[in-house]
């Protein structure tokens, strides 16, 4: 989304641990512009638990689902350029933000059962470019390189 990822976390930090219905209430009611673009993001993430548990067989309720997880990562910025006085140029930069939100199923005593929409895309990528990094560091090994001497010329 383009936003900044700061102010997109002050309304993810509103709904982090608290009930789907609790956490759709506290967005309608929220005067920020994100809260639209996070409640459509609470609201997909409902509809695929809601798919998993009809259509794919998992046992669901959706009324003990909550806000597991919810964090808003940086995204590639654009660096644009704004016309100044006496021909000089002012940079800018407008950043985008990387919503992700994690629901879980918590039981009636309030332990957490399982993880329903979210976690194992938010794992993948966390782990993969560490291993990636390691594996390119032992690959390349830093070439020795000549120094040539210059000649003098008569």
């Amino acid at each position: 989304m383009r936003v900044s990822p700061q102010k997109a976390r002050l309304v993810l930090n509103l709904i982090k641990g608290r009930r789907v219905e609790e956490a759709r209430n506290t967005l309608l009611f929220t005067k920020k512009r994100v809260a639209a673009t996070v409640g459509k993001l609470l609201q997909s993430a409902i509809d695929n638990a809601n798919f998993l548990s009809t259509e794919k067989g998992l046992d669901v309720d959706l009324d003990n689902l909550y806000v597991k997880h919810a964090v808003a990562n940086d995204g590639p910025r654009m660096k644009r350029i704004r016309p100044a006085p006496m021909g000089r140029a002012y940079h800018y930069v407008r950043r985008i933000a990387h919503l992700e939100i994690v629901l879980a199923e918590r039981n009636k005593n309030g332990a957490s059962v399982a993880t329903v929409v979210g976690e194992e895309k938010a794992g993948v990528k966390a782990a993969a470019p560490a291993k990636r990094v390691a594996a390119k560091a032992k690959a390349k090994a830093p070439a020795k390189k000549k120094v040539a001497g210059k000649k003098a010329k008569k």
